[in-house]
């Protein structure tokens, strides 16, 4: 029997797509436009058919990717070389096994949108707190694959910290029952850790426990105008030692990144009257819903002005101005998504070093490609500033491309020298592979690999990502 009979021997007819048209949707990644190759892509709809697609990969040497949602910016989900290839994906397994209003826990299968998940919690009076513009597309299995962060990571935390437990195949098609509700569990390695953040390449994960939050039921939100990053950092500093955890998200907006969502979308417009070299979307929530923020918000802004930390201010009166204001920070990175003349980084470092991060980053673009456009976004209450690139306006497209690679390992260069790290929320994928070796070798690299031999020593799973 070969691999395709084997596969149709364990699937139904609607789990095995073959076709080359059928194919064609899972291969590549609409950001890095990374494309792969695969024989056949098996979409099976239990965990005990996961279990059995992975055997009969073991026996027949065949290597397998694993796809949520598709839209990761490294190539996490493109086949990588080798043959033959099956794309594992978990798209059918869509259901919410359990919600726990008392426990606020949540057992979800690995194809559940991470939207769907955030509408089953806030039906239950909770919420699940991963928010980022991907919501729509991305999975609960990719999302712990590649513990996703998001806009609210300074009150939250990435995905890591809302996994309670796991079930996961492994390479060999056993399966590991780990989905544990327990907020304390100090039974053993935790071993869910294996598995979170590694892309695929240690196991599958098919479901999550996850621990949910109460619901914010008050909420202020504002736009501050800054003169720097170096202002902006500060700002973060004044609000976090007044309002503490209450601060849920803040953000950084670069004019230049403004101007490129203004040439998108023209009906558009400036929030001040004046424009301003950088803003701050911030936002401060809480679950008490007695509590009014929108004070303690103001208060805190008013000290920044005083202090010219700020130069200006809007405070969101109502759900519309809200969402006007979050149109921007989301609009501003739908312009360079998938935009081949914008460079698209992720990197991290300290949150005090943030503004050094961007100087120094803008520097050394400047260095190597003159008159490039420095478009640095994003995290700034977490040290994750997407540090984007804007083609210089005479450069073609072609040219352009040709040197991304060196770009973008100009930036990492950066992050690493400030103590930092090369991926902050979307992974290692294929895509910094090489990067990740020449910045964690020796010891880091040595356990990496005996992991990756222990779990997976065929080397079998997403070959070619991360290790």
């Amino acid at each position: 029997m070969n691999l395709l009979d084997a596969l149709g021997a364990v699937l139904d007819p609607p789990g095995l797509l073959t076709g080359a048209a059928d194919l064609a949707p899972y291969l590549d990644d609409p950001i890095t436009r990374a494309r792969g190759e695969a024989v056949a892509v098996a979409r099976p709809a239990s965990t005990e058919a996961v279990a059995a697609v992975m055997a009969a990969a073991a026996a027949h040497g065949a290597h397998v990717t694993a796809r949520g949602g598709g839209t990761g910016f490294v190539g996490g989900a493109v086949p990588g070389p080798g043959q033959p290839a099956i794309v594992l994906s978990l798209e059918r397994m869509r259901r919410i096994r359990a919600v726990d209003a008392v426990g606020a826990t949540m057992i979800a299968e690995a194809g559940v949108a991470l939207a769907a998940a955030r509408e089953a919690a806030d039906a239950a009076g909770l919420q699940l707190p991963i928010v980022h513009g991907g919501a729509g597309s991305a999975t609960i299995g990719g999302t712990v694959a590649t513990n996703a962060g998001g806009l609210n990571v300074v009150k939250y935390g990435m995905a890591r910290q809302h996994v309670l437990g796991l079930e996961v195949v492994l390479a060999d098609g056993r399966i590991w029952h780990g989905l544990r509700a327990l907020r304390k569990d100090n039974a053993g390695y935790d071993l869910k850790q294996l598995f979170i953040g590694t892309e695929g390449t240690l196991g599958i994960v098919t479901a999550a426990a996850l621990a949910l939050a109460p619901r914010p039921l008050a909420r202020a939100t504002a736009l501050a105008a800054v003169a720097s990053p170096e202002e902006a950092l500060t700002l973060f500093g004044l609000l976090r030692r007044r309002l503490g955890d209450l601060v849920a998200a803040c953000e950084l907006i670069p004019r230049s990144a403004l101007e490129l969502h203004f040439a998108r979308r023209p009906e558009a417009r400036d929030p001040f009257a004046t424009p301003h070299g950088y803003m701050v979307l911030l936002e401060v929530e809480s679950p008490a819903e007695a509590l009014d923020l929108e004070p303690l918000a103001e208060a805190a802004l008013a000290q920044a002005l005083e202090a010219d930390i700020a130069v200006d201010v809007i405070v969101a009166r109502s759900e519309r101005e809200r969402a006007e204001l979050w149109a921007l920070r989301e609009g501003l990175a739908e312009a360079q998504a998938t935009d081949p003349r914008v460079l698209k980084s992720d990197t991290a470092v300290p949150v005090a070093q943030t503004a050094a991060f961007v100087a120094e980053a803008s520097r050394a673009v400047e260095a190597l490609m003159p008159g490039a456009v420095p478009v640095p976004f994003g995290h700034i209450g977490d040290g994750n500033i997407h540090f984007n690139v804007l083609a210089p306006a005479a450069m073609a497209t072609e040219d352009f491309l040709a040197h991304k690679a060196r770009l973008a390992a100009s930036i990492a260069e950066v992050s690493v020298a400030l103590g930092g790290s090369i991926a902050a929320e979307h992974g290692i994928g294929r895509d910094k592979r090489d990067l990740l070796a020449t910045v964690r070798g020796g010891v880091e690299h040595d356990l990496a690999a005996a992991l990756k031999q222990a779990l997976d020593p065929a080397g079998r799973l997403n070959p070619g990502k991360v290790v």
